[in-house]
């Protein structure tokens, strides 16, 4: 066990401090798993020191989120084990369509930009703050994780790295760089969560993306599962295995699936229902199965 590795990387936002953060975290997949194979949970559930938090927010926000405003959010997630009929109905709302349909059309004309509610364009500034490296921000983001990557990589240990929203562009890029620039050797599986790797605005600006064949791609990735939930707008393409059907055809990697339809994030809470956040991801047991899978093949 000491050899299998699940890594990390949160989307956006101040976060928890980090010890905090992963104790929230670590709850809330082992109970997906639970979900999912109870037995595997049980044995999962004792390897807490294999799982590690890339707390890169700070870094990025310069302040922290005070974990009080999550929990008993987070306790009511617990008790839930599906969607209620209103939760479905909410993620396939109206307003939920339109931010889509909104979303769908900046991601193609960047210029209108200014057109989104105020939320959405934070959103995008956070991003392109990311893809400007603005005072080396991306770069300092992205040694975190090479830092904890290297030695696991060098010791072809086994890792399923786990990227939730934005999280998941930082995870790409990291895993471009230790491929073409650092060449180190090994193979991670990589699960996306929430992703926002589908969408051409940021497909553009990714590692990789000005040269062709094998160097455009990371080819350190040996398995990668994509699971975005029903309503989730930040997975505003949630087919990547279209968007990335080149890496199979190089063969730099095994295989992309993608898990999109008829999966629910329940997540509540002040505000209602949210579609996106980790917390209401990890409890899926469709996230669960392909930890749950993972650690089992792994051992």
């Amino acid at each position: 066990m000491d050899q299998q590795h699940i890594i990390f990387v949160p989307g956006k936002n101040p976060k928890p401090p980090a010890d905090q953060h992963h104790a929230l975290l670590w709850r809330t997949l082992v109970e997906g798993v639970h979900r999912a194979e109870p037995q595997v949970a049980d044995n999962l559930s004792q390897h807490i020191k294999n799982f590690k938090l890339i707390a890169w927010n700070y870094l990025y926000y310069h302040r922290r989120k005070d974990i009080n405003r999550d929990l008993p959010w987070i306790d009511a997630l617990m008790n839930q084990h599906s969607p209620s009929e209103q939760d479905i109905q909410d993620a396939s709302s109206t307003h939920r369509k339109l931010d889509r349909f909104l979303y769908n059309v900046i991601d193609h004309l960047p210029f209108l930009l200014k057109l989104l509610p105020g939320d959405m364009q934070s959103t995008a500034g956070e991003l392109q703050r990311y893809f400007q490296n603005k005072n080396n921000i991306a770069c300092e983001i992205r040694e975190l994780l090479k830092q904890h990557l290297r030695p696991l990589l060098q010791n072809k240990d086994n890792i399923l790295l786990i990227g939730h929203s934005m999280g998941s562009i930082i995870a790409y890029d990291t895993l471009w760089e230790l491929s073409h620039l650092e060449k180190l050797p090994g193979k991670i599986d990589f699960l996306t969560i929430g992703s926002p790797l589908g969408m051409n605005y940021v497909q553009h600006r990714l590692m990789g993306n000005k040269y062709k064949g094998k160097k455009k791609y990371p080819v350190n990735i040996r398995n990668w599962v994509n699971i975005s939930s029903e309503g989730d707008v930040t997975a505003l393409d949630r087919i990547f295995s279209d968007d990335f059907s080149e890496m199979r055809k190089l063969e730099i990697i095994e295989s992309i699936e993608d898990h999109c339809e008829g999966i629910y994030n329940f997540f509540h809470n002040e505000k209602g229902l949210n579609c996106h956040r980790s917390y209401g991801y990890l409890v899926n047991p469709a996230v669960g199965k392909v930890i749950a899978d993972w650690w089992q093949a792994s051992a």
